[in-house]
């Protein structure tokens, strides 16, 4: 009404394929993220990092806390050193808005957070064992804590032709990923190649090899140096874990 942008278009559904239908938009708030981080230099979108995992509050986790319906979310763990810990933020807390906006999952939570410009602070309203409390975090974007020593596999194996590197906070959140550190992540795959061919895809995080542990890129290069008959590889993608045995 007051002439000010609030979206910008970015899809519609629409059965006829003219301009009418679902319409979709970027909300203005996060199209501003973007374009500070471009105004930088940047050439990733730098969002703050609040350093710790979250939980939806399902029905029965609102009758345990005595809830009359399921709102705010639930702290599942927190980031040693990270913004969160450093505001005092405790497993178990129930955060409930941002800035005294009412969020009701995660996703509006990453959503309130997320949009806030780095270098200031943001208030979380949270119940804690039933009393309510407000705790300040700064908005610092996330940390890259591990060198992410980018390599591309050549050796005789299912993953020839897969660019890996390690996890740490800042590539987590760049990929979307739901691990923090100690892991390595698939960050692209050549076409036509044996690890094309096995199925790995962009965003897979390799976790174990012939029953060893992959905790840098160091480590999967080592387990995949000798040539095997079969090769037993676990992975997370999308929230599951997958285990599957390759050929060689």
């Amino acid at each position: 009404m007051d002439g000010q942008l609030v979206g910008i278009n970015s899809a519609i559904y629409s059965r006829s394929g003219g301009s009418h239908g679902i319409g979709f938009a970027i909300p203005a708030n996060m199209v501003k993220v973007v374009v500070e981080s471009a105004k930088a230099g940047g050439k990733t979108v730098r969002r703050p990092w609040l350093g710790a995992k979250l939980q939806r509050v399902t029905p029965e986790i609102a009758e345990s806390l005595g809830l009359a319906r399921p709102t705010g979310v639930l702290v599942q763990s927190v980031a040693t050193g990270g913004p969160a810990a450093k505001a005092g933020l405790k497993v178990g807390d129930l955060i409930v808005n941002v800035d005294g906006q009412g969020v009701d999952d995660p996703e509006s939570l990453n959503y309130r957070f997320g949009t806030r410009p780095l270098g200031g602070k943001a208030t979380l309203g949270l119940n804690r064992q039933g009393k309510a409390q407000d705790l300040v975090v700064a908005l610092e974007p996330p940390p890259e804590t591990v060198p992410r020593e980018e390599v591309v596999i050549a050796s005789r194996s299912p993953f020839a032709g897969a660019r890996v590197m390690n996890v740490s906070p800042a590539v987590a959140d760049e990929l979307r990923l739901d691990v923090d550190d100690g892991a390595v992540v698939v960050s692209d795959v050549a076409e036509t190649s044996p690890a094309d061919a096995a199925g790995f895809r962009p965003g897979d995080v390799i976790l174990e090899v012939n029953g060893a542990r992959i905790t840098r890129t160091a480590d999967l290069v080592a387990a995949t140096r000798t040539p095997n008959r079969a090769w037993r590889v676990t992975v997370a993608r999308g929230g599951r874990t997958i285990t599957a045995v390759l050929g060689g």
